[in-house]
């Protein structure tokens, strides 16, 4: 414990969070320098579940060692592509992170547009059983439309909370009413391992205007395939991983591919991972709009590091 701090201080976790493109990354770096010219140590730690993998520095728009202008980082390409990372993965390493920065006197900046990650993290995860192999082979055999027809009479709960396409969701869910005999809901009703309770927590949401959002998408994809992204794909595929890696479906591989065996053009590369890219910021703009609680702040503009270091930290007198 750093000298003249209070046990409660040592316990202080920031999250900056919010969709891809929308400037976490530069924040959660101007708030450890902020916190370090007041001497405190502060950590960025990486909570984005394409950054996690080492194979997508460009693709995921990881921070190159400018852009973290000396700040610590940690979990950034930690994972290699041919290990998934679970949210379950991501939490029990974070959760590690967390306990030893604090244990040094230090501040884990939490950053990252992944919702699962951070959920998981802070409420724990649902401890649902091994499914039978059995089952999830007959259940992931199933056309989306049977599946979700079939979850509407096992778990009508559940089906009417998903999207009739959203094909993992509907089988994870129906998989685990047929190997449990329990729903889903259930087991997410005893979730473990959260550490929500455990810290002191100062959130910011970034939510942008959507058409800068959407823009700044755009223009960062265009200058991925100028500088890297193109290699990083050809690596990828080189390295003939199974193609449900999540690795092989971060935004870019795909359509960076279709460009590499010649299926489209390099500027129809470019327009396909701009709109998936574009569709994702949506999701997860919906998502960090109305799933977090509704007490965390909430912040429009992108030129918000004075106020949102004001906002996380200096809201607490522990820390000023």
């Amino acid at each position: 414990m750093s000298k003249g701090l209070s046990p409660e201080a040592t316990k202080t976790v920031a999250l900056i969070a919010g969709p891809t493109a929308s400037g976490k990354s530069d924040l959660a770096v101007d708030l450890a320098l902020r916190l370090e010219a007041q001497g405190r140590r502060a950590v960025v730690v990486n909570a984005d579940s394409a950054q996690v993998y080492r194979d997508l520095a460009v693709l995921s728009a990881r921070p190159s060692a400018d852009d973290m202008r000396g700040i610590e980082h940690r979990l950034f390409g930690s994972w290699d592509g041919a290990q998934a990372c679970s949210a379950a993965d991501w939490a029990h390493a974070a959760s590690g992170e967390i306990a030893a920065l604090h244990a040094e006197g230090a501040v884990p900046v939490l950053v990252g547009g992944t919702g699962l990650y951070v959920r998981t993290l802070l409420d724990g995860i649902a401890p649902v059983p091994e499914i039978d192999p059995a089952v999830r082979e007959q259940v992931r055999a199933l056309p989306t439309p049977e599946a979700f027809a079939a979850l509407q009479g096992e778990d009508p709960e559940r089906a009417a909370a998903l999207n009739p396409a959203d094909t993992t969701r509907i089988a994870r869910a129906l998989e685990v009413v047929r190997s449990t005999g329990k729903p889903l809901g259930f087991w997410q009703e005893r979730r473990e391992g959260g550490i929500a309770a455990k810290i002191d927590l100062h959130p910011l949401i970034l939510l942008s205007d959507r058409e800068t959002l959407y823009q700044r998408c755009d223009a960062r994809f265009e200058r991925m395939m100028d500088c890297g992204a193109i290699a990083e794909v050809e690596a990828l595929l080189a390295r003939d991983l199974a193609p449900a890696l999540p690795v092989m479906r971060a935004i870019g591989v795909r359509e960076i591919a279709g460009f590499l065996h010649g299926e489209w053009s390099r500027e129809e590369a470019i327009l396909r991972g701009q709109q998936a890219t574009r569709n994702y910021a949506k999701r997860q703009y919906t998502w960090f709009r109305n799933q977090p609680p509704q007490h965390w702040p909430r912040r429009e503009t992108h030129d918000v590091s004075e106020e949102a270091f004001n906002v996380i930290l200096c809201r607490d007198s522990r820390l000023t």
